[in-house]
């Protein structure tokens, strides 16, 4: 929809915004009305170079054309249906997931929270069933970030974050362990430990991507113990990391793995995928969706899969990561910058707010955004060019110099 369309202004949009809307985000003064590839435009046309991505969402760029296409065919044909029938893009696309990051099994969801929930509930029903109705305590991450629902929130090791203030006590069965830190994971786990839940990289907790030894040692102890082993691939899948799948950059594989935000190309769509032992444990009535695996979702999701897939855009995202990182390292007043392909965080050195940085970086037309008031994100689409990473340093280096002036 364009504003020309609806006799309004901007400015009216955004005051029915601030009206009728419950509204828990911080916005940037900006319309978004399209997008194309890199760029997101306004509703003068103005183009803002975009460098998150609907939060790591448009992996194949804003409104590749693959993916629109398979929107508009799909949604001509059929839109809405439930789980009853057999449905073409369900099927295919199962095939084509389970079969590119050889997991067996796969769950639809509609978001990336649903599938940390639902990947929970998984986990804990194959405990209880085999091994007694003790066995459902997880380990997760302290500062990991799991999700908004009362058990991927409760599996959230952020005790102080906004998301778990004033809801009342959190799901129990929860116990939180050091990233990066493999002893201290084995001591938190219990007879009654059933998994293990980790981000290989942590996006919320401020970009920090997992070591080799710690994750490759997770996987040992796990299948040690008979204790699971769940990834939260959210962020981190389809691409971002340079690998289809984060935890291919370690040579292990998990039980169960969430993954949602690329997968859908814009579109909403999240799932887990699983060993066909645990996912078994999903039975006729256990677990359930009325908009997963939704046709038109599912349709966009296996063009936006085969997009990344055919162009080779994880090894775009590595090269360019890589180049990309490197690049930030050299701005003023940065203490470090890290990631893991184009997942990409930077780290200031206490003498500049993110916030102010984000924000200053929007007036000069360069989308990116800030985790808590030291780190900035990066999460851009992955058919981003080198040429294009300078563009967004410089715009940094200018919002860095202007606000240390």
């Amino acid at each position: 929809m364009r504003l020309k369309d609806t006799g309004l202004t901007a400015q009216d949009i955004k005051d029915k915004v601030k009206k009728y809307m419950i509204e828990t985000y911080e916005r940037f003064d900006f319309l978004a009305e399209t997008g194309r590839g890199m760029y997101m435009y306004d509703e003068k046309g103005t183009p803002y170079l975009d460098f998150y991505a609907g939060i790591a969402v448009n992996a194949a760029g804003n409104c590749n054309p693959r993916v629109v296409k398979a929107v508009q065919d799909q949604a001509a044909d059929l839109m809405q249906t439930f789980n009853y029938p057999y449905t073409i893009p369900q099927a295919l696309l199962a095939e084509k997931i389970c079969t590119t990051i050889g997991m067996d099994k796969i769950f639809y969801q509609n978001s990336g929270t649903e599938a940390n929930e639902a990947m929970i509930k998984m986990a804990r029903k194959y405990g209880v069933e085999k091994y007694g109705p003790e066995k459902y305590h997880i380990v997760t991450a302290e500062d990991s970030f799991h999700g908004r629902t009362f058990g991927a929130m409760s599996a959230t090791g952020q005790p102080d974050n906004a998301c778990q203030i004033g809801f009342g006590p959190m799901t129990e069965g929860f116990s939180y362990a050091k990233f990066n830190d493999l002893e201290d994971f084995k001591s938190k786990c219990t007879e009654n430990t059933i998994a293990i839940m980790v981000e290989p990289v942590q996006g919320e907790g401020g970009v920090h991507p997992a070591t080799k030894e710690f994750l490759t040692g997770l996987r040992k102890f796990c299948d040690e113990k008979n204790i699971l082993l769940l990834l939260d691939e959210v962020q981190s899948g389809w691409g971002r990391t340079g690998a289809i799948m984060s935890y291919m950059n370690y040579g292990i594989k998990p039980d169960i793995v969430s993954m949602a935000k690329a997968l859908g190309g814009g579109m909403p769509i999240g799932a887990i995928c699983a060993t066909e032992e645990v996912a078994a444990a999903f039975t006729p009535g256990s677990h359930g969706t009325t908009f997963g695996g939704h046709p038109v979702c599912c349709a966009a999701a296996l063009a936006e899969v085969n997009e990344i897939l055919d162009k080779d855009l994880a090894g775009n995202a590595r090269e360019v990561g890589a180049y990309f990182i490197e690049k930030l390292g050299t701005l003023p007043h940065v203490k470090e910058a890290r990631g893991q392909g184009l997942f990409v965080g930077v780290e200031f050195d206490g003498t500049l707010n993110s916030v102010d940085v984000k924000h200053e970086c929007f007036h000069n037309h360069l989308l990116i955004t800030a985790i808590g008031s030291s780190v900035i994100r990066m999460v851009p689409p992955l058919i981003v060019t080198k040429e294009q990473c300078d563009e967004a340093v410089d715009i940094i280096r200018k919002s860095i110099e202007t606000l240390s002036a």
